[in-house]
């Protein structure tokens, strides 16, 4: 099996050698993150490049997860989101910064990051987010219900998200990673125009976790062709990929990983909020 990250060459393989050995200067903090994280900016000689680094002394304790493993699980996601060849995790990787080592990956530049103009129509409104809540029974087409509730005025609002491959994917990978907080935040429309999914700190445990807001596609087929990528996943799981994952998780974990990539190809069906609480609080 080839290796998993980058070369270094290339526009992707550029960023991720200025990440890898360039020099962090921490720009701000990133005050609505539950863990301590830090906008940086990474320079080596003449490039620069923005990332996020949550530092593993910043990690909040749990109860559920072990103490530090956080940044490895970031890592670990990204690592099986590139053996997928989804390229859903911004290149991220695990490096020693201002506060220690820690998790850092590539910034995502979102249309919302550029300034208005003085052109009137760069500001009009251009319809719902990817995920967002809608006036109940004023869901457009093209979007799909998930929960029903009241705002903080009571009135009665419909958390949606889009009917969109790119979706897809990752509500697809977050089964596949246990993903236990996919909160609407955490998706990021990209001005590149990927979709992108950050904040993988809480994920590949070995007991059913899943909580999301992309329920959408909930007890539906998975397509043949997302199904030939995680065959292609198992399969990497067996070698290097499961080796290099095993650097920065447990081999149990590991090995529920594999288990539940066995049972998607098993049952090819997407899974139904079955549990308590099925959905992340806040949900953005």
């Amino acid at each position: 099996m080839t290796s998993t990250t980058p070369e270094f060459g290339g526009d992707d393989g550029d960023v991720a050698e200025v990440l890898a050995r360039g020099e962090l200067t921490v720009i701000g903090r990133i005050r609505s993150a539950s863990n301590a994280t830090f906008l940086c900016e990474a320079t080596l000689a003449d490039r620069t490049a923005h990332c996020v680094y949550k530092p593993v002394a910043g990690e909040a304790p749990l109860w559920d997860f072990p103490d530090g493993t956080l940044a490895g699980r970031e890592r670990g996601c990204y690592l099986v989101s590139a053996a997928l060849g989804w390229n859903i995790v911004p290149y991220t990787i695990i490096r020693d910064g201002p506060a220690g080592p820690g998790m850092l990956q590539r910034w995502v530049d979102q249309p919302s990051d550029e300034p208005v103009g003085a052109d009137p129509d760069q500001s009009a409104d251009v319809g719902p987010d990817l995920i967002d809540l809608l006036p109940s029974g004023k869901i457009p087409a093209g979007f799909l219900p998930v929960l029903q509730a009241y705002d903080y005025a009571g009135d009665e609002v419909t958390l949606v998200h889009a009917d969109d491959d790119r979706l897809r994917r990752i509500a697809v990978f977050d089964v596949v990673i246990n993903n236990a907080d996919r909160k609407g935040g955490h998706v990021l429309a990209g001005v590149d125009g990927r979709v992108y999914g950050v904040d993988h700190g809480v994920t590949l445990h070995t007991e059913d976790k899943l909580r999301t807001v992309l329920w959408g596609w909930a007890g539906k087929p998975i397509g043949d062709d997302i199904l030939e990528d995680i065959a292609r996943l198992g399969d990497a799981l067996t070698g290097e990929l499961g080796t290099e994952l095993c650097g920065h998780i447990t081999a149990v974990e590991v090995a529920a990983l594999r288990a539940r990539v066995v049972a998607l190809l098993r049952n090819p069906v997407m899974p139904t909020p079955d549990r308590r609480r099925p959905i992340p609080w806040p949900a953005f």
